[in-house]
C-alpha cells in the first residue's frame, strides 16, 4: 500500500503503513514444494536489493516507501529487475509481477507474456520477447521505450533514461537520453552483455575485456585494463566487473565505498544500485558495500533462515536451528530475541516481536502500553500473528486468543472456531476456516474485513508455514487454492494476480 509522506527519508514511518504485507502471501519460508530450477542473482535499485532464492522465491531489504519490497509472495520467479522505486520479477511461465512507484505505469506488465529477460530503469521496464523483440512501459520522456522495431536481441538492460539491447551478431542498439554520449555504441561489435548506468553504458566483448561509452566524470570508463571479465553492473557513476575467477573489479564513484570490492571472492553475481554495490556468492550469502542509509546493505544474514516478519521499522528472521536474529529499529527492545532458542514461527508487529515455541508456549518482546506481548500464559498455540498493536494465536482445536489494543474489536475473536490460519493487520483480525472460508474483525472503514464471500481460499499442509491470507494497513489478500488472489479493501490490485 503506497501511504504519502512528507519526506521519503521518513522510512520507519512509512514501512509502519505498509509491514504487513510483508512475507505474508505464499512467502516460501519453509517446504514450499518448489524444485532448485531457480538460479540464484541479486538485483539492485536506488536504495533497496532484491536477492533471487534457488526456490524461485525472492527476499528484498532497503527503501520500501513505494512497497518496492513487498516481493514476499512471489513464486516461481527465474530473474528480477530493481528499477529506480520498483521491482520487476519475471515468471517461469513467461509473465512478468511488479511492484513498487507507478506513478507512470511502469509497473503495467500483468498483460506481458513469453518474456525471456526483464530490465528496469527510472519510472520504466522493459522485457524480451522470445522472438527477440522488445516491449517496454512507464516513463518514455526521452525515447527510453521506443524499442518496438527492435529485432534479433539477445539482451536488453536499463539505465536511468536510456535503453540498450545486444543484438545476436553482436552488434548494440541503444534509445533514450544520450546528452553525456551514452547512446553512442552504434559501432560496437563482438558485445556478450551490456549494463547501462545514468550518464554511461558498458559492454563486454566475446574475449572478456570491456568498452565503455557516455560520462567518465568518475572514472566509471576506466575499465580498459579489465580481462577476463564475465558479468558487469553500472551504478549511478560507478562500473563493476566479475572476473571469471570469482573476484570483482570495480571503478568510478566511491564516496560511499561502492567500489570496495577488492576482497570479494566466490562471487557468482554482481548487481550496482545507484551508491551500493551486491555480490551473490557461491554458497547462497551476499555481500555488499556502500550508500546504507536505508539498510539495502544489510543482507550478511541472508543465510539459513527458514522464516522471516517484518515489524513497522525492524525484521525478524528463524534460523533453522530454532533461534532468531533482528535488525532495525530497536527503541522499544524489539530486536532483543537473541536468546531465544525452540523457536518454530516468529511474527512482527509495529513495535513488537512475538515467537512461537516448539512446546506450544509463546514469548514477546517490545512495545507492550496495551499489553500486546502479553501471552506469557498462552499454551498449545499452533500459530502467531501479530497487528500493529496486538497479538493473535490459534490454538490447535481450532480456537482463537488475542490480546492488547481491542479500540475496533480487533480482539473480538472468542467465538470463532475450526480456524486454520490467522492474520493480523493494522485495526482488524483475520481468521481462515478449515472450510476455505474467512471471517474478520476490527476497523472495516475501507472494507477490510468484508471477506464474507471468500471461499476456497487455499489451505497450508501440514508441517509446512506459510501465509495464504494476509493483513495489511487497511486491506486483505486471500490466496485460492487454484493460484488466483482475492483482496477486499484499500489496495485490490492485486486480485488480479494469478499465482
Amino acid at each position: 500500500m503506497k501511504t504519502i509522506f512528507n519526506s521519503k527519508r521518513h522510512h520507519y514511518v512509512a514501512r509502519v503503513s505498509i509491514f504487513l504485507i510483508m512475507v505474508a502471501l505464499i512467502a516460501g519460508m519453509v517446504g514450499c514444494g518448489q524444485s532448485a530450477e531457480y538460479t540464484p542473482m541479486v538485483a539492485a535499485g536506488e536504495g533497496h536489493t532484491v536477492g533471487l532464492k534457488s526456490d524461485g522465491t525472492v527476499l528484498a531489504g532497503g527503501e520500501n516507501y513505494y512497497g518496492q519490497c513487498d516481493v514476499g509472495g512471489w513464486r516461481r520467479i527465474t530473474q528480477v529487475a530493481a528499477g529506480a522505486e520498483h521491482t520487476v520479477g519475471l515468471k517461469s511461465d513467461g509473465t512478468v509481477v511488479a511492484v513498487g512507484e507507478d506513478y507512470v505505469g511502469q509497473c503495467n506488465v500483468g498483460n506481458w507474456t513469453d518474456i525471456t529477460q526483464v530490465a528496469a530503469g527510472k519510472q520504466y521496464t522493459v522485457g524480451l520477447n522470445s522472438d527477440r523483440t522488445v516491449v517496454a512501459v512507464g516513463r518514455n520522456d526521452f525515447g527510453q521505450c521506443d524499442v518496438g522495431n527492435w529485432t534479433g536481441i539477445t539482451q536488453v538492460a536499463a539505465g536511468v533514461y536510456h535503453t540498450v539491447g545486444v543484438k545476436s551478431d553482436g552488434t548494440v542498439v541503444a534509445v533514450g537520453r544520450n546528452d553525456s554520449g551514452q547512446c553512442d555504441v552504434g559501432n560496437w561489435t563482438g558485445i556478450t552483455q551490456v549494463a547501462a548506468g545514468v550518464y554511461h553504458t558498458v559492454g563486454v566483448k566475446s574475449d572478456g575485456t570491456v568498452v565503455a561509452a557516455g560520462s567518465n566524470y568518475w572514472g566509471q570508463f576506466n575499465v580498459g585494463g579489465w580481462a577476463n571479465i564475465m558479468g558487469i553492473a553500472a551504478g549511478y557513476g560507478h562500473t563493476v566487473g566479475l572476473k571469471s575467477d570469482g573476484t570483482v573489479l570495480a571503478v568510478g564513484w566511491n564516496y560511499w565505498g561502492q567500489c570496495d570490492v577488492g576482497n570479494w571472492t566466490g562471487i557468482t553475481q554482481v548487481a550496482a544500485g545507484g551508491s551500493y554495490t551486491i555480490g551473490l556468492k557461491a554458497g547462497g550469502t551476499v555481500v555488499a558495500v556502500g550508500d546504507n542509509y536505508y539498510g539495502q546493505c544489510d543482507v550478511g544474514g541472508w543465510t539459513d533462515i527458514t522464516q522471516v516478519a517484518t515489524g513497522g521499522g525492524h525484521t525478524v528472521g528463524l534460523k533453522s536451528g530454532g533461534t532468531v536474529v533482528a535488525v532495525g529499529y530497536n527503541d522499544s527492545g524489539q530486536c532483543d530475541v537473541g536468546g531465544w532458542t525452540d523457536i518454530t514461527q516468529v511474527a512482527a508487529g509495529g513495535g513488537h516481536t512475538v515467537g512461537l515455541k516448539s512446546d506450544g508456549t509463546v514469548i514477546a518482546v517490545g512495545y507492550n502500553d496495551y499489553g500486546q506481548c502479553n501471552v506469557g500464559g498462552w499454551t498449545d498455540i499452533t500459530q502467531v500473528a501479530a497487528g500493529f498493536w496486538h497479538t493473535v494465536g490459534l490454538k490447535s482445536d481450532g480456537t482463537v486468543v488475542a490480546v492488547t489494543w481491542n479500540y475496533y474489536g480487533q480482539c473480538d475473536v472468542g467465538s470463532w472456531m475450526d480456524i486454520a490460519q490467522v492474520a493480523g493487520g493494522l485495526g482488524h483480525t483475520v481468521g481462515l476456516k478449515s472450510d476455505g472460508t474467512v471471517v474478520a474483525v476490527g476497523y472495516n472503514d475501507y472494507g477490510q474485513c468484508d471477506v464474507g464471500g471468500w471461499t476456497d481460499i487455499k489451505q497450508v499442509p501440514e508441517g509446512e508455514y506459510y501465509q495464504t491470507i494476509a493483513a495489511g494497513d487497511v486491506h486483505t489478500v486471500g490466496l485460492k487454492s487454484g493460484g488466483t488472489v482475492v483482496a477486499a479493501g484499500l489496495e485490490t490490485e492485486l486480485a488480479k494476480w494469478n499465482l
